[in-house]
């Protein structure tokens, strides 16, 4: 990937971005962040910004009811919930796009959002369909864009609760699940 003199890029493995102001003896890239300070990266650390403007208002239907299947991999762990006795499953899924796909190379923002949000949908389904009543959703913390869109999607769900996940194993990347079951689901 070849950058450019003056081109905005966003750095990959932490909040921000800035302007590339240079490049030095070992190719790596000058940057001007957005506090002031200058900095090299090398270009695998960095990312091209494709535009200023981020708005998901547009694409907020779309990521909330597109109901595609995919087969996403996610963990299950036995768990003990509200006291019962009887250890249940709690999945969780990683959406950490890395952990979706082998590369994200070429991928805007926006397509990079959907395909998490769909990898996430299709998570949430299944899980439903499986009565799990616990999941934990590893979205990182980011921009918080893609947190914003999985509360949304939840905040329109009917018995679901949902809070950030435990501190200590997760940081503060993560959102844990609660579904529960409804009282009609057994007189069907």
């Amino acid at each position: 990937m070849k950058f450019s003199i003056g081109e905005k890029i966003g750095f990959l493995y932490e909040k921000g971005g800035g302007t590339i102001l240079r490049f030095d003896d070992q190719k790596r890239a000058i940057v001007l962040d957005e506090t002031g300070f200058e900095r090299p990266f090398l270009e695998t650390e960095i990312v091209r910004i494709h535009g200023t403007e981020y708005n998901m208002d547009g694409y907020s239907k779309l990521l909330n009811d597109d109901e595609t299947h995919s087969e996403a991999k996610f963990s299950v762990r036995k768990e003990q919930l509200d006291g019962n006795k009887k250890a249940t499953d709690m999945w969780e899924i990683d959406l950490h796009i890395e952990s979706l796909l082998d590369s994200h190379r070429g991928l805007t923002n926006t397509e990079i959002l959907m395909r998490q949000m769909t990898e996430f949908r299709s998570f949430f389904k299944r899980a439903q369909e499986k009565h799990i009543q616990k999941i934990v959703v590893i979205h990182g913390v980011g921009e918080g864009v893609l947190k914003n869109e999985i509360r949304m999607f939840l905040a329109k769900k009917d018995n679901v609760e949902f809070y950030d996940a435990s501190y200590m194993e997760y940081g503060k990347g993560a959102t844990e699940v609660r579904m529960y079951v409804s009282k009609n689901h057994y007189n069907r």
